[in-house]
């Protein structure tokens, strides 16, 4: 069978990948776990994962050029995740070795708990709940009702389309800020980024983390939102200026943000500012759901069951530069 290494430490392996999903590769390949301890990087992957043809990584394993310079058995680097900004995809087509990432099942997941930040927010759930573990008794304060309100969604891939259909269902006015994708439903409004800002009672982050898309949330960014205004950053930490964010919330317009990333360590919210009392913050779950999770997972069970079965797999990103395949019997 084909020898494949997971990546995954013990605590990834049980919230992103799973019993299920590792008993099916299992059937079709030899797997080599990651018994370490440790995320593995460089060369160190590398000659953990000698005589493999496949590593299968987390999100937390980067695919650098070391590990594919030093690895001359991989054919096939699996990214347990849609984001691959960790892997040197340049360096694994110089060394002939593919690249795939998985397809996005969390959907569902993330704009679940979009929602319901957009309601604690609005409703001071959590700052009620946190007096009374407190033993004190908190102070009766006017609500917000998400019905009625107008929803700035920057970014409109498989969440925001979600998470509009969900908005509109409670009965919210949608508004999606988006330069590359325009809304087939005429219910949900399509404005430059600037517009969508100033009109919003609530502002999801969704957009994709690039480049170009560095500190997209800056000072004048949260200058336009409505005095009031409740924002939420589901996507990628590097999508805000924490400084701006955090001058906004001291200053104005914003009245409280929600956060489930951010600048720390795995993408999660920075902890001086989920400590802000304005701020309420989870520790990167968006898409942890067991549903979503093993959506993911099998993803590259599948990957590994076409190339065993000498085809190529589903989400290649560099297969035209993947000579190695044809130690698989895959040609290009």
């Amino acid at each position: 069978m084909l020898p494949v290494f997971l990546a995954h430490t013990d605590a990834m392996f049980r919230n992103y990948y799973g019993t299920a999903a590792l008993a099916a590769l299992s059937r079709v390949a030899e797997v080599r776990r990651n018994t370490t301890g440790r995320h593995l990087a460089g060369r160190e992957l590398a000659e953990a994962a000698r005589g493999c043809a496949v590593i299968v990584s987390d999100r937390m394993t980067p695919g650098e050029a070391g590990t594919f310079a030093h690895a001359p058995d991989l054919v096939a680097f699996l990214r347990c995740a849609v984001d691959i900004r960790t892997i040197d995809v340049p360096a694994a087509s110089t060394h002939g070795v593919l690249v795939t990432r998985a397809t996005p099942g969390f959907a569902d997941a993330v704009a679940e708990l979009g929602i319901g930040m957009m309601v604690d927010l609005a409703r001071g759930i959590g700052r009620a709940t946190a007096h009374y573990h407190r033993g004190e008794m908190p102070e009766p304060r006017m609500g917000r009702q998400l019905a009625g309100a107008t929803l700035g969604i920057l970014g409109y891939g498989v969440i925001g389309r979600r998470l509009a259909a969900i908005a509109k269902a409670l009965g919210m006015t949608v508004l999606v800020a988006d330069p590359h994708v325009t809304p087939e439903d005429p219910e949900i409004g399509h404005a430059p980024l600037h517009e969508v800002l100033a009109a919003s009672d609530f502002v999801v982050c969704l957009a994709v983390a690039t480049e170009e898309t560095e500190n997209l949330l800056d000072a004048a960014a949260f200058a336009a939102m409505k005095p009031g205004a409740l924002f939420v950053n589901l996507a990628r930490g590097n999508l805000v200026d924490e400084a701006a964010l955090r001058h906004a919330l001291d200053h104005g317009p914003l009245a409280g943000a929600a956060l489930d990333v951010g600048r720390a360590p795995d993408q999660m919210p920075t902890p001086s500012l989920a400590a802000h009392p304005k701020v309420i913050a989870t520790p990167h779950i968006g898409g942890l759901t067991p549903q979503a999770i093993a959506h993911q997972a099998f993803d590259t069970v599948r990957q590994v069951e076409a190339l065993a079965a000498g085809r190529l797999p589903p989400g290649a990103v560099n297969a035209a530069h993947a000579y190695r395949l044809g130690r698989l019997g895959i040609a290009l």
